[in-house]
């Protein structure tokens, strides 16, 4: 299936991918546009791969039913953000994959990523978002 048939037969479409170049905005007003005028998007990857003023007119157009967002283009989101104030847009604070098991896996992996640079290891991760 194609990413347009995806979005155009999805009562949802949900975003689970990394931010790279080629996910910048790939939920474009284009991908927006053949959504069903019934149809919800969730985001929970990154702000950035949601044209979000594309987002912020389909909804305020209905152009589609509504939106789940956890992650924000721009972060801290801005308190004047329109997505704030839609009743069609449910928002989380960027916490949609937090459980109980994962805050013991970050503190063990967080102590062994330190003891190996201390060790003279280099790091098992290092953080790098794509600003593009």
């Amino acid at each position: 299936m194609t990413i347009e048939e995806l979005f155009s037969t999805s009562d949802i479409v949900t975003c689970h991918t990394p931010l790279t170049p080629e996910t910048h905005r790939i939920v474009s007003a284009e991908m927006l546009a053949l959504m069903k005028p019934t149809a919800i998007l969730i985001n929970t990857s990154r702000g950035p791969v949601v044209h979000e003023a594309a987002l912020i007119d389909a909804l305020q157009h209905k152009k589609i039913a509504g939106a789940g967002l956890d992650v924000f283009e721009k972060e801290p989101v801005e308190p004047d953000n329109p997505l704030l104030t839609m009743d069609n847009v449910v928002v989380t604070p960027h916490s949609a994959g937090t459980t109980w098991n994962t805050w013991f896996r970050r503190a063990e992996f967080a102590y062994r990523n330190m003891k190996g640079v201390w060790e003279g290891q280099p790091p098992q991760a290092i953080a790098a978002d794509y600003e593009g």
